[in-house]
């Protein structure tokens, strides 16, 4: 009688067991639908917190087997792109707007936690012997620590999937349980498909021309339709016609006046000089010089102190022919802009503007703690 009793337990355990969803059987699942994709195409909106400032990006991101990535920005605030391009040659970070690139020896990004990678949160899980499985509104909610080597102040991760385990959200907090990177997932393909030359440095640079002159013979073709049509118009006009054309005649002139008011706003902002709000200790401005080059005008700030360093800003000029700029560092994202990181400088590019800090006695950390400090370029992570 016992030893059926004890039977009889045995199967009710062993089936209780077998029917609970635990974080190995989760790792394994997610580990399946990444490992075995040798292409997808992923989605998503993406948040980043900075005190009371949310800024908001638009990513997609194009991933081929033998790591090959391409992965758009698009800030949604001023809709201006940038995008990074990793291919057998190098890590390429591209500002279409300005047609400039970055060019990087680097390992990203594999060398730190990507919230929009899933590579990178498949490492953060399996990584992690602590991860901790709960579920909540019917959801699996998974918590892994990250490794964000330039942002300390960032510490774990919640992967929100539904029960098929197709993740929808990432969320990434600081060590006050702060809420800093939200990650929202559209859609995954897990089957996409692209061209040999899909993820091409030129392709790249020869799809973004098309969009442009795209861009430029639509509107061209408006002003021609326009203005054929207002010829017309003024072939068959009358005296009354006259006064409607003198009409718009007046109209037009003050729509020139706001449009140039609009215009000198815009130029006073660009040449408005942004001082770091963050300064080490036992620093001080020395001097602030600023030197015209071919209309341009390039302000240099120089810090002297214990921690000295040199801030440049000039606005940003648009290339004749796709420029290349070699950099051996890493990129990042700053809260309005993909930077690239060196052991003793940061260049970014932000509302019009071009920044170059440097310092021969600054760690990387510092450096960015002032560029977090300058305006609204708060740094988040690689």
């Amino acid at each position: 009688m016992k030893k059926t009793l004890l039977l009889i337990i045995s199967i009710l355990l062993l089936t209780c067991s077998c029917g609970k969803f635990d974080i190995t059987q989760a790792k394994n699942e997610f580990k399946d639908k990444v490992s075995s994709s040798k292409a997808y195409e992923l989605k998503a909106n993406m948040e980043i917190y900075n005190n009371e400032d949310t800024f908001k990006y638009a990513i997609t991101v194009n991933y081929q087997k033998d790591d090959y990535y391409k992965v758009s920005m698009i800030n949604q605030h001023n809709d201006h792109e940038q995008i990074i391009l990793k291919n057998e040659e190098a890590v390429y970070v591209v500002t279409p707007s300005l047609n400039k690139s970055f060019k990087f020896e680097s390992e990203w990004p594999d060398n730190s936690s990507q919230s929009y990678i899933l590579s990178s949160l498949l490492n953060d899980l399996l990584n992690d012997t602590s991860a901790e499985l709960k579920e909540e509104d019917n959801k699996y909610v998974i918590k892994t620590a990250v490794n964000y080597p330039h942002n300390k102040s960032l510490e774990y991760q919640r992967l929100y999937f539904d029960k098929d385990m197709n993740l929808e959200k990432v969320s990434v907090y600081d060590g006050n349980d702060n809420e800093k990177i939200k990650v929202t997932i559209e859609n995954i393909d897990y089957k996409a498909k692209y061209s040999d030359d899909y993820f091409d440095l030129e392709t790249l640079i020869d799809s973004t021309d098309l969009e442009n002159n795209e861009d430029s013979e639509s509107n061209t073709n408006n002003e021609t339709s326009e203005n054929n049509s207002k010829n017309e118009s003024k072939n068959s006009t009358t005296d009354t016609n006259q006064s409607e054309n003198n009409a718009q005649s007046s109209t037009q002139e003050s729509n020139t006046q706001d449009n140039n008011l609009q215009e000198d706003s815009q130029t006073s902002s660009i040449n408005d000089i942004l001082y770091p709000l963050y300064i080490p200790t036992n620093t001080y401005l020395k001097s602030t010089d600023t030197i015209t080059n071919d209309s341009v005008d390039r302000t240099i700030l120089t810090f002297n102190g214990d921690s000295s360093f040199i801030l440049v800003q000039e606005d940003a000029t648009v290339s004749k022919e796709f420029e290349i700029i070699p950099v051996s560092g890493e990129p990042l994202i700053l809260s309005n802009s993909i930077a690239a990181l060196s052991d003793n400088s940061l260049t970014w590019h932000d509302n019009g503007k071009e920044y170059y800090l440097t310092s021969s006695n600054l760690s990387s950390d510092e450096l960015m703690t002032i560029a977090s400090s300058l305006g609204n370029s708060t740094y988040i992570g690689k």
